[in-house]
């Protein structure tokens, strides 16, 4: 049995989430990079700098890279060997963000969904667990803007429709929420499963680097097919125009039950705020 102390995970994750807020991961910012050299277009050009440059300035002065500072989202993978000692892990994390949220002067964005009233700490987190094997510990974070949450969908279609069906809903989807969610855009899809699991797929497809190619040739190649259908819509860089209008698509797949054909679509914009953390 491992022993892990809930202090050290909420010392590490506050530290995570208030680089999240405002730090653009790497292989994003890199590829914004690339977008803007290839770009044709002078108004895509525009834009794709002022991201960057709102990157830069975001980073050098710690302050969050988008106004929307997000849902806080984990993926919790827990071994079964591993013993959190000190705090139940779901309230070390809860504390966590709070605190980080506090210093950071994150926006808290959460609220009823009647009344509508703010729950003042950006709480609840949405934490999600998987229990596997060996005495490991990994903690995915994310900071989930509501305006690219706004624009995922999720779908039970026909297992006739088969993959030109798939292709159709997603880059359809991507049409119709046009500027809405701050293109250039990350798109996870998730395949398979049942009608709760394949959004939870399409989510975690979202932690996947930009430039990371699927292991599976099949699905990288409709990766590829899907970010080019996408780009080809024109939509570009804030709904402005251009070429870029996703920077990457990345898809889940999970067997599924022979009358079903679960299909999600989980957007996130250009400030795609993330963080893999290994204890």
């Amino acid at each position: 049995m491992r022993i892990i102390k809930a202090e050290n995970i909420y010392k590490k994750m506050k530290e995570v989430i208030l680089n999240a807020g405002t730090n653009l991961p790497k292989d994003v910012e890199d590829s914004l990079k690339r977008a803007y050299e290839q770009e044709t277009s002078d108004i895509a050009k525009e834009i794709l700098s002022q991201l960057l440059e709102n990157s830069k300035l975001a980073r050098e002065s710690s302050l969050p890279l988008c106004q929307d500072t997000g849902v806080g989202v984990f993926f919790v993978e827990i071994g079964e060997e591993v013993k959190v000692e000190g705090e139940y892990i779901g309230d070390c994390l809860t504390r966590a963000m709070v605190d980080a949220y506090k210093e950071g002067y994150f926006r808290k964005s959460l609220c009823d969904p009647f009344t509508r009233k703010n729950t003042g700490d950006n709480t609840p987190p949405m934490i999600h667990y998987d229990i596997v094997r060996g005495d490991g510990l990994r903690i995915y974070f994310m900071a989930k803007g509501g305006g690219s949450e706004n624009m995922s969908r999720c779908t039970m279609l026909t297992p006739a429709a088969g993959w030109e069906g798939i292709k159709e809903f997603v880059v359809k989807r991507v049409a119709e929420a046009g500027p809405n969610p701050c293109p250039p855009i990350i798109v996870g899809v998730g395949i398979g499963g049942t009608f709760d699991y394949a959004p939870i797929l399409a989510k975690k497809a979202l932690f996947r680097p930009i430039d990371d190619v699927h292991p599976e040739e099949r699905i990288a190649r409709m990766e590829e097919e899907l970010l080019k259908a996408i780009n080809e819509l024109g939509i570009g860089p804030m709904g402005l125009g251009g070429s870029t209008t996703a920077l990457g698509v990345k898809i889940n797949v999970k067997e599924c039950h022979i009358a079903s054909l679960p299909l999600a679509v989980n957007i996130q914009c250009h400030s795609a705020r993330y963080k893999e953390v290994v204890f």
